[in-house]
């Protein structure tokens, strides 16, 4: 009797640098490929950006497979029922899957092989190490990044390295089992702004295993150079912008690092940009390791001081914040860049993030579901430990009272405004320089100072807030916490 294999991809949708696939092509035996969408498995359900990407994803995916005679079978509804079905109808004989480190699917892989009855090998293609395995001396899980970080150099595991390339074709089962069409699992988005798909400035990515390794490809060729003192300027192309890629299993994150190293051993004068992006890409790891102590990480204060944080209901200002019309240009250019392409530069997350949680006081947990809602590398553990860290409650994270100017911020990491005259329509250079040369207190003053009419203004509306008005608030608010 022919032993069959099904390899269940999850969020690990690569063929490349995978250790699950190579170890179900090395047994020669037929070879089912299957995605199952769950949204009751999963930590939490997908946000629309995300959908749209994992729609275009799995095409990718499966478009890749039948390059090599395979093809992707596309499952919906209870992975345990779906498997237990898929088992019957290939008789297979032993299942691959890789490791999410999301508590709840851990949970489910745990009691796997039993509940199928047949073999289940789980290997980490997601991550750089396997964070529960990171300990103190103690053998206590670290919270804080910086000793994190070392005890994951010392281990050897934030280094690159590369898998050999695939066999093709791929052995395939005497009959391809059904299917569904990816259409079927609704990932399209139905969000629209003013009459217009809400997705059509998505164009700017190219979602799938192809996509990540060119985007890497260009990262190398002009990012990486300046990595480590410009990662913080939105207004430069310096960032590699493969967080989404990294989300969602399309490149290892081994072979990011193989191919950076190689890149900078052949051009020596980067090596404080490589040390800098390494540890970059250890972050992921760390906020894995924090979901891993709290596996309610979007809804649970990492710091439980925090529970007794006065947040405000405020409807207008979370709207006025998600639509980008604060009346700060650094904040309405990120949230505009948010919703036009799914994506925000990380400096301008922080100061967004900032913005909603001390400025306006409003919860954290309504700014991380908006952003998980509309980013497209919205991820289960580095978009919430971000933003609990921005906050204050998180696991090492930023003192409370810092409190990010948005004015200063934007002349330090965006001096002419090209960042902001990108999403924000009527910001000039001549505005942000009057903005650097007189520091005036208000940015709609620097609209009249510079002489643009409120009519050529409109994406400059009022500020919501005074930033010496709110910041006192916020600290007057950390300081009634703190008493109670």
């Amino acid at each position: 009797m022919t032993q069959t294999t099904i390899l269940w991809f999850r969020s690990d949708l690569r063929l490349q640098d995978h250790e699950g696939v190579e170890a179900t092509l090395n047994s020669g035996s037929p070879v089912v490929p299957v995605y199952i969408y769950d949204e009751q498995l999963a930590q939490r359900p997908l946000g629309a950006a995300s959908k749209w990407w994992l729609d275009r994803s799995l095409r990718s995916l499966d478009q890749s497979l039948r390059a090599r005679g395979a093809r992707l079978i596309v499952l919906k509804g209870s992975a345990l029922a779906q498997l237990k079905r898929l088992i019957g109808q290939v008789s297979a004989t032993r299942l691959i899957a890789s490791r999410t480190f999301e508590p709840k699917i851990d949970a489910f892989d745990a009691q796997l092989s039993k509940a199928l009855g047949i073999p289940v090998e789980i290997f980490n293609t997601h991550l750089l190490s396997d964070p529960t395995q990171i300990r103190t001396g103690d053998g206590n899980p670290y919270k804080v990044f910086t000793p994190f970080y070392r005890a994951l150099l010392a281990r050897g595991a934030a280094r690159g390295h590369a898998r050999k390339a695939l066999a093709t074709p791929w052995p395939a089962p005497a009959e391809w089992p059904e299917s569904v069409d990816i259409d079927a699992l609704g990932l399209k988005p139905a969000l629209t702004l003013s009459g217009h798909d809400w997705s059509e400035g998505f164009d700017v990515w190219t979602p799938g295993e192809d996509g990540a390794h060119q985007r890497l490809s260009a990262f190398l060729r002009s990012g990486l150079k300046g990595y480590a003192p410009d990662r913080d300027r939105p207004d430069l192309d310096i960032t590699s912008r493969l967080s989404p890629h990294l989300r969602f299993g399309e490149i290892s994150p081994h072979r990011v690092l193989h191919e950076a190293e190689a890149h900078a051993a052949a051009h020596p004068a980067l090596s404080d940009d490589l040390e800098k992006f390494r540890a970059e890409l250890a972050w992921r790891d760390f906020s894995y390791n924090i979901l891993q102590l709290q596996p309610e990480l979007d809804r649970v204060n990492f710091k439980s001081a925090f529970d007794a944080m006065p947040w405000r209901d405020d409807p207008a200002g979370l709207r006025a914040w998600q639509r980008g019309e604060t009346g700060y240009s650094l904040v309405d250019a990120g949230m505009r860049q948010l919703w036009r392409t799914g994506f925000m530069h990380n400096r301008v997350r922080m100061v967004c993030a900032s913005f909603l949680s001390k400025h306006l006081l409003i919860d954290w947990r309504q700014g991380e579901q908006w952003f998980w809602d509309t980013l497209v590398d919205a991820d289960p553990a580095s978009n919430t430990a971000s933003w609990q860290w921005v906050a204050g409650s998180g696991a090492d994270a930023a003192p409370y009272f810092r409190i990010f100017n948005p004015l200063t911020q934007a002349e330090k990491f965006d001096p002419k405004g090209a960042y902001r005259r990108r999403f924000v329509s009527g910001f000039t250079e001549k505005i942000a320089g009057a903005a650097s040369a007189h520091h005036q207190k208000f940015e709609r003053d620097l609209f009249d100072f510079a002489g643009v009419s409120a009519s050529n203004s409109k994406g400059a509306p009022r500020l919501i807030v005074d930033h010496a008005v709110a910041r006192q608030r916020a600290l007057d608010a950390y300081a009634q916490m703190k008493k109670d």
